[in-house]
């Protein structure tokens, strides 16, 4: 009897053991039963509870007041942050100063040779071209006032963002420190950083530059760490054994080392300064920025394509320079340097002399303001309401906000504020570990304890409906990309174009054709977040490995089923990348669409900022920091510790 039951028992049919992350759902589903009623019951199951909620407008309204009483009379103000103040003025002056007097020609003809140098004959052309065009439209005064700007924030984010960056790379304690600092920096929306420093700093280039520096800073300290943590342990044990001093091992080893990174580093900061620079424009910035802000204003396209295309190519100009900096090459004799960059000196020096006049010849520009703005007359008269059978985009937007944001908002906002911490900790869980779960958890319930739910989740709404649509477009036109390399060759310079973009150039042509509303600030933040989307889906989907794509068409899949059924399990990583890339690119431009009627949290800031109100946009821009904490944990994966229950 013993072996027939033995028998019977090794051949009864295994029961299916649940996944861990299943396993944690259900665990998170248990801890939340057993919370809830006893969360109904003292507080209800509506939005979140007034009792939980600390009121912070009394003493932010304090400091506020304090501040404008004695930012003119205080010796912090006076002797600290004046100096501060005066050093970036006198700065970017004085970078202002050398541009005009080198000329259209001299700076054209510099920084064609610069990226030349740098990176290389392909650059120089398209910087030449690219400060060309910025003449040619009428645009060279503030395209070089934006330059002075970047020049002194970039600079100064490198500086700062390198100095944290050897910190954390170099001690375990300061970057267990820093990682959350630059999680949140990284998470914040850029509208959000401006209110402090205005408050502090009152309207001008100041407080533009000081924005720009925390909000460009991260990037430089992220991947200097990551360059100084990766060194290979080979090398250094080599160098250790050698009797080499700490400093020398991170002057001979480590930097060169992380060469790559630090390179990186560099381009990055110098993206996000440039995009920085734009919206700072809101606090006085001059430059392009003021010019795309003003056309915002008044809805002016053919200004705001005016200004905005410089921008485009001083980024694009910026970016090819400093992305050859990896390139360059190694084989050049000291003396061949030198050389280069004396002809390079030279060169300018006598373009500069050369020149006729300091700034570009009235007679050499092109006005393409009245033309663009009748295409987009014509466009919104035939688009918005004109398409026979379909509608045209106001009808669009209307049937987007009533059949998807509205119901969509509806939905959160009347979710029992104890059950949403718990969803969030469980989708963290699923692909993460369990502090990737709490710090989501936390953040949102901090967004209720600020009294910031309901706004919160109206901004939930629109970002959740936003990232929708941004995966299905994005998925759809990286697959095309991987299957054709004609669409990826077509693709490219379009994508180069809309990933350089400022968000605030976004905003005119939508509310152009889609009016004022969500809609428009919808339709944005899926344009801005489309090209990161469309180029990380595409790699992975190209990157599949080729004998697992042969081994499924020698069974005879389609190519349907190699998609579905190999390339798209094994380009899972890069899958979950696109989705918080998303998350938080939609996310950005969603703060920005409280200026054109978006509402929600970026009204407040936006409120906030105007108003010089800090209670008011200070929560609000904590509420966003929290938001994009929560969003970005839920949507970036993990590694969890292997445990044995897991096996």
């Amino acid at each position: 009897m013993s072996t027939a039951t033995t028998a019977a028992t090794a051949t009864a049919p295994r029961r299916p053991r649940l996944s861990p992350a299943a396993r944690r759902v259900l665990l998170v589903a248990a801890a939340m039963a057993a919370v809830a009623p006893f969360a109904a019951a003292h507080w209800g199951s509506g939005m979140w509870p007034g009792a939980l909620t600390v009121h912070l407008d009394g003493p932010l309204g304090r400091v506020n007041d304090w501040i404008i009483d004695n930012r003119d009379s205080h010796w912090l103000f006076l002797y600290f942050f004046g100096h501060i103040s005066n050093a970036v003025v006198g700065a970017v002056r004085a970078v202002y100063v050398v541009l005009l007097a080198l000329g259209w020609a001299g700076v054209t003809a510099g920084a064609s040779l610069l990226a030349w140098r740098l990176a290389g004959v392909r650059a120089a052309v398209t910087a030449l071209a690219s400060f060309a065009v910025c003449g040619l439209l009428g645009m060279w005064v503030p395209t070089m006032r934006t330059l002075a700007l970047m020049v002194v924030a970039v600079a100064v984010s490198v500086a700062v963002g390198a100095l944290l960056g050897l910190a954390a790379g170099l001690s375990d304690r300061t970057f267990r420190a820093l990682r959350p600092v630059l999680d949140t920096m990284q998470a914040l929306p850029a509208f959000a950083y401006l209110l402090p420093v205005v408050l502090v700093f009152g309207i001008g280039v100041a407080p533009a530059v000081l924005a720009t520096v925390v909000y460009a800073a991260p990037p430089m300290a992220r991947l200097t760490a990551l360059g100084l943590r990766g060194t290979d342990k080979g090398v250094l044990e080599a160098v250790t054994s050698l009797g080499t001093t700490p400093r020398q091992r991170l002057l001979t080893a480590r930097l060169p080392l992380a060469r790559r990174e630090l390179l990186l580093g560099v381009n990055q900061s110098i993206m996000m300064a440039l995009s920085m620079a734009v919206i700072a424009s809101v606090i006085g910035a001059d430059g392009l920025g003021d010019r795309v802000y003003q056309a915002l204003s008044t809805v002016d396209v053919g200004a705001a394509l005016a200004a905005g295309v410089p921008i485009v190519l001083l980024a694009i100009t910026l970016d090819r320079t400093t992305s050859g900096l990896g390139q360059e090459g190694h084989n050049r004799t000291r003396t061949r340097k030198t050389a280069e960059w004396a002809t390079a000196a030279a060169a300018t020096a006598a373009a500069a002399w050369a020149a006729h006049g300091k700034t570009w010849p009235h007679g050499l520009t092109v006005h393409i303001e009245s033309a663009t703005n009748r295409a987009k007359d014509w466009l919104v008269d035939h688009l918005s309401h004109g398409i026979p059978g379909i509608g045209g985009t106001a009808d669009w937007a209307a049937h987007y906000t009533g059949w998807v944001l509205d119901p969509l908002r509806t939905a959160l906002q009347s979710t029992p504020w104890w059950a949403a911490p718990f969803v969030v900790a469980a989708l963290a869980w699923a692909i993460g570990t369990w502090r990737t779960a709490l710090t989501s958890a936390v953040s949102l319930a901090l967004i209720g304890v600020l009294g910031r739910w309901e706004p919160a989740m109206d901004t939930l709404s629109q970002v959740l409906a936003a990232v929708a649509v941004t995966l299905v477009l994005g998925i759809a036109i990286a697959v095309a990309a991987a299957r054709s390399r004609r669409v990826e060759r077509v693709l490219r310079p379009v994508l180069d174009v809309f990933q350089t973009m400022p968000q605030f150039v976004y905003l005119i042509p939508v509310v152009a054709l889609f009016g004022v509303g969500r809609a428009p600030a919808a339709a944005a933040a899926v344009v801005y977040a489309l090209p990161a989307v469309v180029r990380i889906v595409s790699q992975g989907l190209r990157q599949a490995d080729p004998a697992a794509l042969e081994s499924a068409r020698s069974l005879g899949a389609t190519g349907g089923q190699q998609l579905r059924q190999v390339q798209f399990p094994l380009a899972r990583a890069e899958l979950l990348l696109a989705v918080n890339q998303a998350v938080v690119l939609v996310l950005s431009v969603v703060i920005i669409g409280g200026l054109v009627g978006g509402g929600a949290l970026g009204y407040e800031v936006v409120f906030g900022l105007a108003q010089g109100d800090l209670a008011t946009g200070l929560t609000a821009g904590t509420a966003i920091a929290c938001l994009g904490l929560m969003l970005d944990r839920v949507t970036q994966p993990t590694k969890a510790p292997a445990h044995k229950e897991d096996a």
